[in-house]
């Protein structure tokens, strides 16, 4: 990952940089979270914090961001939820749909704590925290409508500023992320 690249990148598209986080503050959101940046995702914003426009304020500790963040890493499992309950999802691994709406909500939360967490980096755009290596890919997410939107990290920025374009997306290069990629198919 050309961590120049990116920077420059969201300096180009006046994305405001933070002094990137320390390793102390990448421990504390870690452990605020409950989640694990994946390799690349950590030098990025150890090298610098993009704020503003839809990044994560990951260093603001107040407790209304605090709040916001964490919709945010719910955002999947509520749009998961929401498509149980309007019968337009149901993956075949968890067994036969509950007639019962609420016992099927209920499958679906257990489930969803046993897959990848994703970690938000921008508007609805996500990165799965396992495997714990570089080179994930970054998925757009809109409850189950969930379409890869970069092979990895670098290749994600180049198609959210506009220098790829989505054809352009290698599929063949997309690391397989267990649960997730298979909503992509």
């Amino acid at each position: 990952m050309d961590i120049a690249y990116i920077i420059d990148l969201l300096r180009k598209h006046d994305v405001t940089l933070a002094p990137g986080l320390s390793m102390q503050e990448v421990t504390d959101v870690e452990g605020r979270y409950d989640i694990h940046f994946p390799p690349d995702l950590r030098e990025l914003l150890m090298s610098v914090l993009p704020i503003g426009k839809s990044f994560i304020p990951w260093r603001d500790t107040s407790p209304q961001r605090i709040g916001v963040i964490r919709q945010r890493l719910n955002w999947p499992l509520e749009g998961m939820i929401f498509d149980v309950e309007q019968h337009i999802f149901w993956p075949p691994e968890w067994g036969e749909k509950p007639t019962d709406s609420a016992e099927a909500v209920d499958i679906c939360k257990r489930e969803f704590l046993r897959v990848p967490k994703l970690i938000p980096i921008n508007g609805h755009r996500y990165i799965p925290e396992q495997p714990s290596e570089e080179g994930n890919p970054v998925f757009s997410v809109y409850q189950t409508d969930i379409i890869v939107y970069g092979e990895c990290l670098q290749e994600y920025f180049k198609l959210e500023f506009g220098e790829k374009p989505y054809e352009q997306i290698d599929f063949n290069a997309v690391k397989k992320v267990r649960f997730w990629s298979n909503l992509c198919e």
